[in-house]
């Protein structure tokens, strides 16, 4: 299993494959992931990628040691899940063009289908932050995993708010789950880790830069961690 995943990490660091070419490759050869990232040049071609991705593939692929990727993801605590993982959120491959790899830290239960989506402004008047704690409490306390993003303001108050009601939060980062972004999370982090999880759609070291978050954002609050999220 371990030879097959790190294939599937190699691709998460391509720029320019994503879902839908990553669908075509695997299609093309039967679901063969290591088939895929072995690929011939001429064989993407007639797949129709453009010739920049194809150059970037070929050089990242003959720079990368899929190895080490692995390696480090078991150092860090990481759990990697893969569209062929029974462990992948059902919800989150039912949406279209869902995520090839999921880098999480902490861990995903079977209850976590359960979970509803909290969002809203990092500038959070006190009206704001008390209904969401009242609401995320009541969510929490009745068995609902409570999701949102990490960030300042509302979504911080969503996931204390649940850790406070001793249930679970999961927290859908625009970086790789080793990149806690707002640094000041750091400690609420290392809580949600205990009891949720970190997830994110990103390799490791990738920071927090603004074209991850609009992705992130559909993801979350729109059904892809359980059901439709709220916005507060």
């Amino acid at each position: 299993m371990a030879d097959v995943l790190k294939f599937w990490l190699g691709f998460s660091r391509v720029p320019g494959i994503g879902p839908v070419r990553l669908r075509g490759l695997l299609d093309h050869f039967g679901g063969d992931i290591q088939a895929a990232w072995q690929v011939s040049a001429a064989t993407l071609r007639a797949l129709g990628f453009d010739q920049r991705t194809m150059e970037t593939f070929l050089a990242l692929r003959d720079r990368l040691d899929l190895d080490a990727e692995l390696k480090r993801a078991a150092a860090l605590g990481v759990q990697v899940l893969t569209w062929d993982s029974p462990d992948y959120p059902a919800l989150l491959k039912a949406i279209p063009n869902p995520p090839p790899v999921l880098y999480v830290r902490g861990g995903l239960l079977p209850q976590d289908a359960w979970t509803l989506g909290v969002v809203g402004t990092r500038q959070a008047s006190v009206y704001g932050r008390e209904v969401t704690r009242s609401l995320v409490q009541g969510l929490a306390a009745s068995g609902v995993t409570v999701a949102s993003g990490l960030a300042y303001g509302i979504d911080t108050w969503a996931h204390r708010a649940a850790l406070d009601a001793g249930g679970r939060t999961v927290a859908v980062l625009g970086s790789g789950v080793d990149i806690i972004y707002p640094f000041a999370n750091r400690s609420l982090a290392e809580e949600i880790i205990r009891s949720g999880a970190l997830v994110s759609e990103y390799p490791l070291g990738t920071k927090p830069e603004a074209r991850n978050f609009p992705p992130r954002n559909q993801r979350s609050e729109h059904g892809g961690y359980g059901s439709r999220g709220i916005g507060a």
